[in-house]
């Protein structure tokens, strides 16, 4: 496990395309499998660092305490999200000349962080890709490793980190894109999220904790606590929210 390594998870972001999921909890907490998407990317980043740091600004007060409880450090962002490059400056201080690793807390893969530090030269950038073309028209990102001069100015105000760091180091021949076979899912929608799931599971239906299914429930998600009800059959579909339900159609 490396000591000069930082990891940070983004999960600061609003979630919008996920709704109406995300107006029931943040997307970070929407569950993959048996635990929340930010877990996911926390433990991923655990196997490689135990210096691990979160932001939050959307949904901050479901996020907080579950973060605490997973002993991460917490960056809030008062008043308005940062974005990628912006969370980073504000983490400055925290990061304290270390390299850093960056994972999407929205996303599920599970592409090893370690890839990223086999080999490293110490100064380039590196993008994770799953999948075998990574220069392909929309790569699946999976995780990015920055070296402290790409982080040491960056300001904790609205900022990307393609736009202030990887196009500069693509045209300077700095960024290298490794591609690694993985599964990968951006939950970016209901139907991205609920494949995520059926890919955690093999495609059987998800059943979260303290859940009930006295129905049928096909290919589909029921979140921890819910309930499908004994009259109920569910086909693509995911119970969320107190008894609320997405029909996921093609």
């Amino acid at each position: 496990m490396a000591s000069d390594v930082a990891g940070v998870v983004l999960a600061a972001g609003a979630g919008t395309r996920l709704r109406p999921l995300t107006r029931a909890r943040p997307k970070p907490l929407c569950p993959v499998g048996d635990r929340p998407l930010v877990d996911h990317a926390i433990d991923r980043l655990r196997a490689a660092t135990a210096a691990v740091a979160v932001n939050v600004h959307h949904g901050r007060a479901q996020l907080e305490p579950h973060l605490a409880a997973l002993g991460v450090h917490v960056s809030v962002e008062v008043g308005e999200a940062l974005g990628t490059a912006g969370a980073l400056g504000a983490l400055r201080p925290w990061i304290d000349g270390r390299a850093v690793v960056v994972l999407n807390g929205d996303t599920w893969t599970d592409a090893p962080v370690a890839a990223l530090l086999d080999g490293w030269d110490g100064e380039r950038t590196r993008l994770l890709l799953a999948g075998a073309d990574p220069g392909g028209p929309r790569p699946k990102l999976c995780g990015a490793l920055l070296p402290w001069s790409e982080v040491a100015d960056l300001a904790a105000e609205p900022s990307g980190l393609w736009e202030l760091r990887w196009g500069r180091a693509e045209a300077e021949g700095r960024l290298e894109r490794l591609a690694v076979p993985a599964t990968f899912a951006d939950c970016g929608t209901p139907a991205a999220y609920l494949a995520a799931n059926l890919a955690w599971s093999g495609g059987a239906t998800v059943v979260g904790e303290g859940a009930t299914v006295l129905g049928a429930a096909v290919r589909s998600v029921v979140w921890p606590g819910e309930v499908v009800g004994a009259g109920e059959h569910l086909v693509d579909a995911i119970r969320y929210g107190a008894g609320r339900t997405v029909l996921v159609r093609p």
